[in-house]
This record gives structure tokens, C-alpha cells and sequence, in this order.
């Protein structure tokens, strides 16, 4: 394909890890094409990703609890995005809405493809017995298959969507952020995650935070995470921990959010949105693994199997999202990692940056 009215439609509607995962494929696609125009339909949260991403990249919002209502409001989203005279659509998502999507496109005449989420191996991967160990195509090489099938193989390439000197701290607003002192080291943690077998005891990470503030004096810790038990816990922390700070408290939203992560040293984080979000900046991520793998494909973009934390057992992984219930019934999983093991893993990458 080389024809200048080539348009691409790129679905997908959530959830935040999975749509941040995209961005360094839809950066290499549209380095790599640039007379294509490429749109991105999702939600809200994710327009920071992708606004400035490259010339050639724009996005639509989509409101799936207002505008998306059952089969009348597909088809009118439908409707609009025919009006858009794409060439091209992906379906990077695979779910019922945009199962229905693409049928309106293929019958329409459109060239349209559609993720494959190796669901075979991913099950092969988790089933209690003969557990077959194999990485799984990583969500990078899936998207990028998708592309590639229809007229679009890209290599991937790309390290953040800021400069290599980060996000502008000046846009930050307190005033003590908009500088980052040439002492200090800026650590994150997210200690939290969408489901139980994806979590450290909070009682384990407030020991990794108070370790590391006493092996580096002058850092600053920052919080991430918004939920109410989230904000909690970490009221409670900042109250008995100096230098120790809710990110939530402080910015504006997951775009400030991401130019401070752009400036952290590195991420302590779960398998999580957040592990993701500080990924697309260029930060290394400690990751810490109980239930999930990252042989189940995601791992964050740039990150290596020497910044994961893990724990080897029969049992493991026992599920690819961390929904499941413990088939042991006392998460071994994460119950034996200790603090110890999150801090010396953080000193071994902090030392090799």
C-alpha cells in the first residue's frame, strides 16, 4: 500500500495496561508509514498517550457507558467512524462490541483484521497439571501481527513518548516538583492492582519503602495509585513516612502523572496498569509477579526478566489476570517474597541504569 488517502482505524476500548501496550506499535507504524493517517478509538483516559505521539496519529474518544448502548449504539457509532472513509481497520481489542464492528466493516467491504489472543497457549500456560512454560507472543507481537496483516509489518522501535530528557516538570503544579535535584533519586511505587493475586501484602510494601528511604536518605517516594482504598493506605504512609508522597495528591490526572514518571529513577510496581504507564516513558519498572507470569506476554515495553520479581512454584501461574482464586488457598505466591528481595532487585537495576 502506498496510496496518500490511506486512513487506519485502530480499535481499542480498554483496559489501561492493554491500550498503553499499543503505543509502541502505533509510534512504529506511523514513523514507519508516515503518509499514512492513522486514528485511535478508545476512551478518554488514554488520549495522553497517543496526543503528539507522532503527525500522523490522531485520536476519537468513545464513550461506551453514555454513547455505546446495545446494538443502537454501535450502530450509530458505526455510522460515524463509516463517515471517516478509512481503508483499513484493526480490531486490537476482541471483544463482542468490536466482534460487531468489524462484521460492519467486512460487510461494507473494508479491509479489516483482527487481534489473535493465543488463547490455547495462555490456557496451557495456566491449567493446573503439564503446565507447558512457554513464553507466549508477547501483546507487542500481537498488535503488530494484526498490522502486518493488513499491508502494515513494522519493526518495533521506540523507547518514550517524551524526549529523552523527559516531560516538562515545569507543567507540574507544586513548585517543588518542577525541579528535580542532581542528589535525589525519584522512586515510584504502585503497590496495587486490579485483582488479589496480582497484590503484595501493603504491610510488605510499606516495609520495601521504609527500607529504601533508609539505604537512600535523600530520595523521594511517590505513591501511585487513586483508588479510595489506594488513597487510604497511602494517607496513613505519608503520615508515618518522610519523604514519602501520594502522586494522586499532587498532580493533575494520568498526563502529569507520566511526565513525573518519565523523571523517576525507577518503578516499583505490580503487575499493573502502572508497571505500563512508567514503561512508555523509558523508566525501568521492578515488577513484582504472584499469580500472573510474564511468560503470559505482559511484560512492559523495555523491560527485561532482570527487573521481574518472582517466586518459582508447581502452581504458578495459576491465572493470566489474577482473577482467579488461589487453588492453594494462601497465595504462596506472593506470601513468599519478602521485602528483602523487591529492595535488592531495586539496587541491582538502579546500579545497572
Amino acid at each position: 500500500m502506498s496510496s496518500s488517502n490511506e486512513h487506519l482505524l485502530i480499535i481499542r476500548f480498554s483496559a489501561l495496561g492493554d491500550v498503553a501496550m499499543m503505543v509502541p506499535v502505533v509510534y512504529s507504524l506511523a514513523t514507519q508509514y508516515p503518509h499514512l493517517r492513522i486514528t485511535v478509538l478508545s476512551r478518554d483516559f488514554a488520549r495522553p498517550f497517543f496526543d503528539g505521539l507522532a503527525h500522523n496519529v490522531g485520536f476519537m474518544e468513545v464513550d461506551l457507558k453514555k454513547e455505546v448502548k446495545g446494538i443502537t449504539g454501535l450502530n450509530a457509532l458505526y455510522r460515524r467512524l463509516k463517515a471517516k472513509h478509512f481503508t483499513a481497520v484493526a480490531d486490537m481489542h476482541g471483544v463482542l462490541r468490536t466482534h460487531y464492528l468489524r462484521q460492519r466493516f467486512l460487510i461494507d467491504g473494508f479491509h479489516v483484521a483482527h487481534i489473535n489472543k493465543h488463547r490455547s497457549g495462555k490456557r496451557r500456560l495456566v491449567r493446573p497439571k503439564d503446565k507447558q512454560m512457554v513464553q507466549q507472543p508477547t501483546s507487542f507481537q500481537n498488535y503488530a501481527e494484526v498490522l502486518s496483516r493488513l499491508g502494515y509489518p513494522v519493526n518495533l522501535e521506540f523507547k518514550s513518548i517524551f524526549p529523552p530528557q523527559g516531560g516538562n516538570l515545569r507543567l507540574l503544579s507544586p513548585a517543588d516538583l518542577q525541579e528535580k535535584k542532581t542528589f535525589e533519586k525519584w522512586i515510584g511505587v504502585a503497590p496495587f492492582a486490579a485483582h488479589q493475586g496480582k497484590v503484595l501484602e501493603p504491610e510488605k510494601t510499606e516495609q520495601v519503602v521504609r527500607m529504601l528511604l533508609q539505604k537512600h536518605p535523600n530520595a523521594r517516594i511517590f505513591l501511585f495509585g487513586g483508588g479510595r482504598k489506594e488513597r487510604d493506605v497511602f494517607a496513613r504512609w505519608c503520615a508515618d513516612i518522610p519523604r514519602c508522597f501520594a502522586a494522586a495528591d499532587l498532580l493533575k490526572g494520568i498526563s502529569e502523572e507520566l511526565i513525573l514518571m518519565s523523571h523517576l529513577d525507577l518503578m516499583v510496581s505490580m503487575d499493573s496498569a502502572n508497571q505500563h504507564l512508567a514503561s512508555l516513558v523509558g523508566t525501568p519498572v521492578v515488577s513484582v509477579w504472584g499469580a500472573t507470569h510474564p511468560y503470559a506476554g505482559f511484560l512492559g515495553w523495555g523491560q527485561t526478566d532482570a527487573n521481574v520479581v518472582q517466586v518459582n512454584l508447581p502452581c504458578r501461574p495459576c491465572s493470566i489476570y489474577g482473577n482467579k482464586p488461589c487453588m492453594r488457598g494462601d497465595w504462596a505466591c506472593l506470601r513468599n517474597i519478602t521485602p528483602e528481595m523487591v529492595v535488592e532487585r531495586v539496587e541491582y537495576v538502579l546500579d545497572h541504569r
